[in-house]
């Protein structure tokens, strides 16, 4: 079998040889080779392009991938709740100071006891009976108080140690935390959180114009409700950017609360607002 070769246009001067070789039909034979040429070269050049388009494409969704992946996996780490210090509570007593009780001496002299005879005893040494007892004036105490002579005058002190119940426990209604033990999030999700800026973010024309962006990070208060307040810019890049990135955090829908023993409290929560030009 011959070679067939679709280039060459040596086989249209065999068959016309001898032949009006003005016919259009000769003309028509003798451009084959270059129709040829640029059919084979429009091919390969279609099939380069499709195939670059279809690499481009491929690693833009990539990148787009992985930007996505990183996104979200700083929106987690920045809230994340750090880990607690566990504290062991002691019951704490406080003591008083000291209370001292001085006694004066005695002015009275202590008389040792002696055995008389009833005709010789007096009557105001004689015992007290219960009625005359209750008739009496004295105030009768009931710490005895004796005379303190003998002792030289030695002053006694008196301690008394006071042991204080511990403060009772409990959460201030206004405080604002920024670690809980269950932090507050956005319903579905930080992936969710994310669609949500990128779908509600209008890049501002002001800085699209002057190529302008970058990431706004926004700091705000999760209230006992869910609600969003005291939206403030933590980090800033321009106004029209920060001013926009403020915008669409306010208008989030209500959040999951977070909660400090069971109950529902206020938490501040951060956010990255990110800006890109295509």
């Amino acid at each position: 079998m011959s070679k067939i070769d679709l280039i060459s246009n040596d086989w249209v001067d065999l068959v016309f040889d001898g032949k009006n070789q003005a016919y259009g039909a000769y003309r028509l034979r003798k451009g084959t080779g270059k129709r040829n040429i640029i059919a084979i070269v429009s091919v390969i050049i279609l099939a380069v392009a499709a195939f670059s388009a279809m690499a481009i494409k491929k690693i833009v969704d990539e990148q787009a991938a992985k930007v996505a992946a990183t996104e979200v996996n700083e929106l987690s780490a920045l809230n994340q709740p750090k880990k607690k210090a566990e504290v062991k509570q002691q019951k704490v007593q406080i003591k008083e100071p000291e209370k001292v009780v001085e006694r004066v001496k005695s002015s009275v002299k202590f008389t040792a006891p002696v055995i008389k005879k009833d005709n010789e005893v007096k009557p105001e040494d004689e015992i007290k009976t219960q009625d005359q007892l209750m008739e009496t004036k004295t105030a009768i105490g009931t710490f005895d108080v004796k005379g303190n002579d003998d002792a030289n005058g030695e002053v006694l002190k008196a301690k008394e140690v006071i042991t204080q119940p511990e403060p009772p426990k409990h959460v201030e209604e206004n405080k604002v935390f920024d670690v809980v033990e269950q932090m507050p999030s956005f319903p579905g999700g930080p992936q969710a959180l994310l669609q949500y800026l990128n779908s509600n973010v209008k890049y501002p024309v002001v800085a699209q114009e002057n190529g302008v962006q970058g990431r706004v990070v926004i700091s705000f208060v999760v209230e006992k409700d869910g609600s969003v307040t005291d939206v403030q810019v933590a980090k800033s890049v321009d106004p029209s950017l920060d001013k926009e990135a403020q915008r669409v955090v306010k208008s989030m829908p209500h959040w999951i609360p977070g909660k400090q023993n069971g109950s529902a409290v206020r938490v501040k929560y951060v956010v990255p607002v990110s800006f890109k030009l295509q």
